[in-house]
């Protein structure tokens, strides 16, 4: 897993204010109730970001993330990928989510992606990218195949395997946020999918930092933090 209870998402440099937060059930099209978390920006707009977690799903972290997202002016929502298996809706350290993990499918995780991206666009999004991290690092990178429509997808330190099957098929630009120093998932892992894919793709490398560097409570990493920050914020205004 990438984070525990304790681990709250970094502000991005020049954050303003958020708008109302709320805890939502979206709906699948192929009718799964996927658990879901929403903030929105202060002001309406044409910005959203769906937010693929890691295999936590809809952990603690994630939640926090939207409000940093929301910060920055986008609407944002993180999905849950367990809605067809997990009989609660804890998330927490307690939660045993590996038996639903390998119960997860390309097609089921691009579903709740898709209703997410529903959701965006009916508050007024024009423009929507998915974040991943870690197992929703690689299915974000996924998503510029699967779902179709996308202004891109970024992932950090996610693994190739989850998007090479699709790489040809990919038709959103691509970045991918890749720790340097990740003692599970070394850089040519995802470097497959920068060298393979025909789109456009921003392949950026934080040499000193550890998987699960996104973190404000490791402030070791608050500079690689900052500038993951910058190559998000510019891969949006550069695809929106």
């Amino acid at each position: 897993m990438c984070f525990a209870d304790g681990s709250l998402a970094p502000a991005a440099p020049g954050a303003g204010q958020a708008g109302d937060q709320r805890a939502l059930t979206l709906t699948a099209a192929d009718g799964t109730a996927v658990l879901a978390h929403e903030c929105r920006a202060a002001s309406p707009a044409t910005v959203g970001v769906v937010v693929l977690p890691d295999v936590r799903g809809l952990h603690g972290y994630y939640r926090d993330l939207t409000v940093r997202l929301a910060e920055l002016g986008w609407d944002a929502v993180a999905i849950d990928y367990f809605g067809r298996t997990a009989p609660t809706e804890d998330r927490s350290d307690a939660f045993a989510f590996m038996p639903h993990v390998q119960q997860t499918t390309p097609e089921g995780v691009a579903a709740d992606t898709q209703a997410g991206v529903a959701h965006l666009r009916s508050l007024g999004v024009e423009q929507v990218f998915t974040l991943g991290f870690c197992f929703g690092g690689g299915y974000s990178w996924r998503q510029s195949a699967d779902t179709p429509g996308l202004a891109g997808s970024i992932g950090f330190y996610g693994r190739a395997a989850a998007a090479l099957p699709v790489v040809d098929a990919m038709t959103a630009p691509l970045l991918m946020l890749v720790a340097g120093a990740d003692a599970n998932i070394p850089v040519a892992d995802p470097k497959q999918i920068a060298d393979q894919a025909q789109v456009l793709v921003d392949f950026v490398v934080f040499a000193d930092a550890p998987h699960s560097f996104f973190d404000r409570t490791a402030p070791e990493h608050a500079a690689a933090c900052r500038l993951a920050w910058d190559h998000i914020t510019a891969f949006v205004t550069a695809h929106s």
